[in-house]
């Protein structure tokens, strides 16, 4: 399946690297080069496209507002020298946010997010990376591995991501978490307690009303424990 993207950058060496580095990936077609957000403006008018790699600092109009003028805009991966956008862009859903300047290898890893439900393209065999997901803590954005997650906690109002080897505190809610992991189908996350999501693959053990989960002990919630029985089936 092919998937035609736009490129929106006023650097003519930033269309030659993007288009260097698509021709790897013979899934990828290019339908257009704008220089300006103006030019991108009037071609989406009566033309589509799978998604756009935008630039941010651009004469007349930046990126950022050019994107918040659509009302359906297609899939967005920035690409810039300025990083101190990342979270604007990310508040926006953008797929990926890529900085100047980008290896190839990086560059595979944001296009591998377009489609995040597929295990692998039609591109000569290259796999999909693990999926990944954006979380906002501490003044930081952080992209966590979904297999490296075991499971999720809200405490006294705070919201904490126990990973295989390290533990992150995010301002996101678990209700955030919930809607997230519905998109995927190939992790399998449960609600189990009012105050718990897991990651259900990571399960060592279940003890009565508890799970076993590396060194943790996790309660299932009197509500929940429908969650738990329809996954083990």
């Amino acid at each position: 399946m092919k998937l035609f993207y736009l490129i929106i950058d006023d650097e003519p060496i930033a269309h030659d690297i993007i288009k260097k580095y698509a021709k790897e990936l013979n899934y990828l077609q290019l339908k257009k080069q704008c220089y300006t957000a103006i030019d991108a403006i009037n071609f989406l008018q009566n033309n589509s496209v799978d998604f756009v790699f935008l630039d941010i600092e651009m004469p007349r109009i930046k990126g950022i507002d050019f994107l918040k003028t659509l009302q359906n805009p297609p899939k967005v991966i920035i690409t810039t020298a300025y990083e101190e956008y990342a979270l604007e862009g990310y508040e926006l859903n953008v797929v990926d946010y890529l900085l100047k300047p980008f290896s190839f290898e990086r560059f595979l890893k944001a296009i591998n997010k377009l489609n995040n439900n597929s295990n692998t393209y039609n591109n000569n065999d290259v796999t999909l990376a693990s999926e990944t997901i954006l979380v906002k803590g501490n003044n930081k954005i952080y992209q966590i591995r979904l297999d490296n997650i075991l499971f999720i906690e809200s405490i006294e109002g705070t919201v904490k991501i126990h990973c295989i080897h390290e533990v992150i505190k995010t301002t996101e809610t678990l209700s955030f978490f919930e809607t997230k992991f519905s998109e995927s189908n190939k992790f399998n996350f449960v609600r189990v307690h009012k105050s718990f999501i897991i990651a259900f693959d990571k399960i060592n053990a279940l003890e009565g009303n508890i799970i076993h989960i590396s060194n943790n002990k996790i309660p299932i919630g009197r509500t929940y424990k429908i969650n738990v029985k329809n996954n083990l089936k």
